[in-house]
Parts: C-alpha cells; structure tokens; sequence
C-alpha cells in the first residue's frame, strides 16, 4: 500500500495507507483526515475535495478534464498550479510518499 501524507492547513500530517485504485479522496475520508469533505461523492461537482498535489507526482497524474478545471476555478481557496479535485486522482503504487496539502477551507 503506498502511503499518502495528507497535511493540514496548520501543519498537523497525516500518513495514510492507500489502497491502489481508489482515489485520494476516498483514501482521505476512510482515514478520517479532516479537511477533505467529498460532498458529491466523488463526481467532481463541489470541489470540496480540492487539494495541492506534490509538484514532483504531477507529470504521472492524469490531466485534469475540462469539467474538473472548472470546478477548480470555484474553489473558496486559492487556485494553484497543483491544484486539483482528489476526488479525481485514483492511487496507484508510485505515490507512495506523495504530501497532498489541503487548503484552508473547502466551503
């Protein structure tokens, strides 16, 4: 299982055992990392799932759909380069030790 480290905005870390295939949001939520809501339940709808993805894991990720980039152009939080919608990345073995930040606040 590769594991994710999901950090705070305050800092506070959370290392979780990911299960390949499932998306980072649903390895969030099992794991009870605050932060991560899913409201849609992973349809990329609400962008309560928005997250800053570890710039070195970007180029292996898929690319963000045109659906996905204008939920991303809603979010509350500041929009980055590395922003994405977890709920939209599926885990596979080569993420372990990925850091995914989350912002501030997802409403």
């Amino acid at each position: 299982m590769p594991v994710i480290r999901f950090v705070e905005a305050d800092g506070t870390t959370h290392e979780v055992d990911a299960v390949v295939g499932q998306t980072l949001k649903q390895a969030a939520l099992d794991n009870l990392v605050p932060g991560i809501i899913g409201d849609c339940g992973g349809c990329a709808s609400c962008g309560t799932c928005h997250a800053y993805i570890d710039e070195k894991f970007l180029p292996g990720l898929p690319p963000a759909d045109d659906n996905e980039d204008m939920i991303l152009d809603g979010v509350p939080a500041t929009r980055a380069h590395n922003s994405r919608l977890a709920c939209q990345i599926p885990v596979t073995a080569e993420m372990s030790g990925m850091l995914v930040e989350i912002p501030e606040t997802q409403l």
